[in-house]
């Protein structure tokens, strides 16, 4: 799996793999087989084979880390920072005065407004993310709703429009299922009796 920042991994997550990467190395140098270097590092026997290959290919400065990998972010330091401020001074100040949320396609905009450059709506919400504000989703309620109207229908017409449900009987707690034999009424002496014919 394949992860956006680094392969998963902090800086100092990086630098820790680099290390047991640097002793591996020492170990090859003493003549260890990969399946040993494995077996004392607990790592993978895949990882030591590969480790093994590339530092024969080249040597230790081979197994150095190459430092995150992954697209670089679009923007500079102090546009992030110029981001970051245009992000705490709220959506109103920008022009969206309808409601105070910051959604990835809002912040999208705004960046291309701002620094003109182009963000995808995912990249918008990841970049907010790493800023240290979090995405929000705008309620979808339409603009014209009038609550007093739609309480007075609840009030006056739901009750008439709702269908009443079938009411549940005694001998069953499912409406699908028939209650137990146990619980069937007894027929009384008389009741099998053909009725008569007319």
């Amino acid at each position: 799996m394949r992860y956006a920042d680094g392969g998963g991994l902090t800086a100092k997550g990086r630098q820790r793999r680099e290390a047991v990467r640097l002793e591996a190395a020492g170990l090859f140098t003493d003549g260890l087989r990969a399946a040993e270097v494995a077996r004392r590092l607990r790592i993978s026997p895949k990882s030591a084979y590969q480790w093994q290959k590339a530092w024969r290919d080249g040597g230790a400065a081979a197994l150095a880390s190459l430092g995150p990998v992954g697209q670089r972010c679009k923007l500079s330091q102090l546009c992030l920072e110029k981001l970051a401020a245009c992000l705490d001074e709220g959506p109103a100040a920008h022009g969206w005065d309808q409601d105070q949320v910051w959604t990835g396609a809002r912040v999208a905009t705004l960046i291309g407004r701002k620094f003109h450059v182009s963000y995808s709506v995912s990249g918008a919400t990841r970049l907010m993310r790493r800023l240290g504000f979090t995405p929000q989703v705008p309620a979808r309620r339409a603009a014209e709703r009038d609550e007093q109207a739609v309480a007075a229908w609840k009030e006056a017409t739901w009750a008439e429009v709702k269908a009443p449900g079938r009411p549940a009987t005694a001998s069953s707690a499912s409406r699908t299922k028939p209650g137990s034999p146990a619980d069937r009424r007894k027929a009384a002496p008389g009741d099998d009796a053909a009725s008569p014919r007319s």
